[in-house]
């Protein structure tokens, strides 16, 4: 029997330092694809990877051997031996999986409950699987499409999204608890993507004093710089900056350091003793880690965070419960359509043969009746149909009827013998 499989790990079971291995890019993720697909084991298969999660959602005949898969092929992408993470690895089954990507699209899951981003990013894996890499059928096609629907009604029917913060927000909530307040302060945002725009609209609110901004292109470094009345640096200049600055956010989608050990202790020379905190919300980290050994140099990255977000979650805590119901809803209603399936070869094969022996008999009567006009075999036609249809209704609504019942084998195979089913099937192979 075909089992969905989830293996993966995310913020919870992996540290930052294990889960920056596994940040991978487009091409290694199609080599992910192309993985999944050469395995005999994997018949669907959906790879995601951000920033705080890896994992394939698949489907299997043997659970256990395709986990074995997944995770060797996590190992040779990532280059990290299997000893390593295998710790650090989540592995769902059936309804246990399907509760589990519905979570991760509603934003139960996700280190800040109830950001918006993971739901795009789940959105343009499935996109690629289903369109590029051809990789998904029957099963997945429904259960991600089920995900988005449940997504969309804990979006609409909760206030799960109101009330979230972001990894960026978090980080400004870190900077204020730093300095007892950002009034005056002069902050450094090294990265000009969504994450830093996030981190400046938050830090000018809080009455940031200046906001200097750089990017490995730095037409984007001006124009985010623009955006918030700040001053836009060359990558070149970061070094230098870091004298006047006071807060450093990094957010850059770099595979090695940004900020090293060498040059923060370059500028502390001339910082008089000033303290300086690197707020690192990328990953991989941007920020050496031995930056943190300096003297008066703090670093905070993306794990520090979570300490922000659960003092948060208790007034998110009555619309996560809200969500979890509908979440809930959802996977029963996915669970009575997976077994439905059941019962589709059943239904098939029941009204092939009753089509096959209306053909035969119709045949046999239209050569016997003499010459028939159009109208009048057509007639035929619709009489006969109507009639085999009206015969089979009641078995096949039967069927449909105990498909999310236990004792639904009984019934499959009850009426596979009162019609001969096997037979029939054993007669076409």
């Amino acid at each position: 029997m075909t089992k969905i499989l989830d293996i993966g790990m995310n913020h919870i079971s992996a540290p930052v330092g294990i889960r920056e291995c596994f940040d991978f890019d487009a091409e290694k993720a199609g080599l992910a694809f192309s993985c999944m697909r050469e395995s005999e084991l994997i018949r669907e298969g959906i790879f995601l990877s951000t920033c705080n999660r890896v994992e394939a959602l698949v489907t299997t005949d043997c659970p256990e051997a395709a986990g074995r898969t997944v995770i060797s092929i996590f190992s040779r992408l990532g280059g990290v031996s299997e000893e390593r993470f295998v710790s650090n690895i989540y592995m769902h089954e059936d309804m246990d999986a399907v509760t589990h990507i519905f979570r991760v699209a509603s934003s139960l899951d996700s280190m800040v409950v109830g950001e918006p981003q993971i739901l795009g990013q789940i959105k343009d894996a499935y996109h690629r699987a289903s369109i590029m890499e051809k990789t998904t059928g029957v099963i997945l096609n429904r259960l991600m499409h089920r995900a988005f629907h449940t997504a969309k009604r804990v979006r609409s029917e909760t206030g799960i999204s109101e009330s979230a913060v972001s990894v960026s927000y978090a980080a400004v909530e870190l900077a204020k608890k730093i300095f007892s307040g950002l009034a005056g302060r002069k902050v450094l945002l090294i990265g000009a993507g969504e994450m830093a725009e996030l981190a400046a609209r938050h830090m000018i609110g809080q009455g940031v004093e200046r906001l200097l901004v750089a990017n490995r292109t730095f037409e984007k470094a001006v124009q985010l710089a623009d955006s918030f009345k700040g001053s836009p640096i060359l990558f070149d200049e970061i070094g230098h900056s870091m004298i006047e600055s006071d807060i450093v956010i990094t957010s850059t989608g770099s595979r090695g350091y940004v900020v090293t050990h060498d040059m923060v202790k370059r500028s502390l020379r001339e910082r008089r003793n000033r303290p300086l905190f690197f707020i690192d919300i990328a990953v991989p980290r941007d920020v050496e880690p031995s930056v943190n050994d300096l003297s008066n140099t703090y670093v905070y990255d993306i794990d520090d965070l979570m300490n922000i977000v659960e003092e948060n979650s208790a007034q998110r805590k009555d619309e996560a419960v809200k969500a979890e119901r509908i979440v809930q809803e959802e996977v029963i209603r996915f669970e009575r359509w997976l077994k439905t399936l059941e019962i589709v070869p059943t239904i098939i094969a029941l009204k092939e043969k009753t089509e096959a022996l209306r053909r035969t008999e119709v045949e046999r009567s239209l050569s016997s009746m003499g010459q028939l006009t159009e109208s009048q075999v057509k007639a035929v036609e619709t009489l006969t149909v109507s009639l085999a249809d009206k015969i089979i209704n009641e078995p096949i609504l039967a069927l449909k009827a105990r498909a999310d019942r236990k004792d639904r084998e009984n019934y499959l195979d009850v009426a596979r013998k009162l019609f001969n089913l096997d037979m029939e099937d054993h007669k076409r192979s």
